[in-house]
């Protein structure tokens, strides 16, 4: 593996073996200050760049009869609106969450994409550790890089209970986890009506059990993501150490399709969670 590296520092490299062991977290790179800038995130300021680049020359290019390219964008920003109805159920909902959903897939499409490019994950240096070299990617998939993937579930775990507090207001949006309007109605009525004793707890100990359901969407969309793409750059990584030729190139089609479908399941798991967070629970 080292044959196929560029060294891009001197640190003092031992004469012996060289290894690179398929690790959870992202590598350190170099430091700006205290701030540590790893492999997986310098691939995350990559995909900012593109995708800001591709929206300001599509931007420049619009026209108010749609040609070319900008037709293109738009049937599929339709299809996108009518995909994201169908979660929603509400026009309304759908151009307040849209932009938020559609970034938040093409950022982690592209990540995904981008961890197949030739170079990701090959191109490095190395480092000294424990008496023998370690080979350190210098860019590697920011969605293989479990605190990518959790990062982003945090952000759109906690993105939607800011909507639902903006939507329904502090107060109704709280009683949906502590039920503190169905203790006070226990509390005053239960003598007069024994029947709510038996009711109310019930509602209660729902409320509890969404609690636990919040800390398990962050645990749910950042594990799957991170799970199925850093299992392909596994895969991908087995498949080259037995033939680095033609073996891989069916897995790397495989892949493009699981890091489409990994993109579009976490864009609508965010977009029904913003959802149902707006919604009141009556309804």
């Amino acid at each position: 593996m080292a044959e196929n590296t560029t060294q891009v520092n001197s640190t003092a490299v031992p004469s012996g073996e060289v290894s690179h062991e398929a690790t959870i977290f992202a590598e350190p790179i170099f430091n700006i200050g205290s701030f540590t800038v790893t492999n997986s995130l310098l691939s995350g300021w990559i995909t900012v760049v593109i995708l800001a680049t591709i929206f300001v020359l599509i931007g420049k290019k619009v026209r108010q009869v749609p040609k070319g390219l900008q037709n293109i964008f738009e049937i599929i920003l339709e299809e996108a609106f009518n995909l994201a109805d169908s979660v929603t159920g509400n026009r309304q909902k759908t151009e307040k969450f849209l932009p938020i959903v559609l970034t938040l897939f093409l950022f982690i499409l592209i990540n995904n994409w981008l961890g197949l490019l030739p170079g990701i994950g090959t191109i490095g240096f190395v480092e000294s550790h424990a008496g023998h070299g370690v080979f350190v990617p210098l860019f590697r998939g920011a969605t293989a890089d479990l605190n990518m993937t959790l990062a982003l579930s945090l952000f759109v775990v906690v993105l939607s209970h800011i909507s639902g507090v903006i939507s329904l207001g502090i107060w109704a949006h709280l009683n949906k986890f502590v039920n503190i309007k169905i203790l006070v109605e226990t509390i005053k009525k239960a003598p007069k009506d024994p029947m709510l004793l038996m009711v109310n707890p019930i509602k209660i100990f729902v409320g509890l059990i969404e609690i636990i359901g919040e800390l398990a969407k962050v645990a749910s969309l950042s594990l799957r993501l991170f799970g199925n793409i850093f299992a392909g750059e596994v895969l991908l990584a087995s498949m080259m150490a037995i033939s680095a030729y033609v073996l891989p190139i069916p897995f790397m089609f495989m892949e493009l399709i699981v890091g489409t479908v990994q993109a579009l399941v976490f864009a609508i798991l965010t977009l029904a969670f913003m959802a149902i967070a707006t919604t009141a629970e009556e309804h």
